[in-house]
């Protein structure tokens, strides 16, 4: 496809699963009329980590706690911004790692699309990071990765007419 691989991790010196509290506190705000008029109760899924839930006990992260973790988002976000000033695009699995949670709360766009299944049959997906206002780059990826590929014209056995 004339595209230059290279190998090439995230930065890891920022721990970024205990700032997924940001992720969840902002949409808590973004969802906080639905759950302070208790309609969030007649949202399908209620189990331990369903958005309900999530939106419920967000609203008990500490001030503090949130603010010291947007300490650590700035310092995670110049070291990403660092890293696309090498490279257009980042190309990585979509679960198995921190890309997705990163770049929510670094504000790198990012798109998936399918490329495949995995030996059950689930589907699974491929994320493409791309820098800051540079979304075209990762949509252009994308689409000629779909025009490569025949993964987003596939459907799991039970989507199929």
């Amino acid at each position: 496809m004339g595209v230059n691989l290279h190998s090439v991790n995230l930065p890891d010196s920022i721990p970024v699963q205990p700032l997924l509290i940001i992720l969840e506190a902002e949409a808590a705000a973004a969802f906080d009329k639905l759950t302070r008029s208790n309609r969030d109760s007649l949202l399908v899924a209620q189990h331990r980590h369903a958005w309900p839930n999530i939106f419920r006990k967000s609203r008990f992260i500490p001030a503090v706690e949130y603010i010291q973790a947007n300490r650590l988002r700035k310092i995670l976000s110049d070291q990403i911004n660092r890293l696309f000033k090498e490279f257009d695009v980042i190309i990585a699995p979509t679960f198995g790692g921190n890309q997705l949670l990163t770049t929510n709360l670094t504000g790198h766009p990012c798109v998936v699309v399918p490329n495949g299944f995995d030996d059950q049959g689930h589907p699974t997906s491929i994320s493409f990071l791309g820098n800051l206002y540079e979304e075209g780059k990762i949509l252009e990826m994308a689409d000629a990765f779909q025009k490569a590929t025949i993964h987003d014209e596939q459907h799991p056995q039970y989507f199929k007419e």
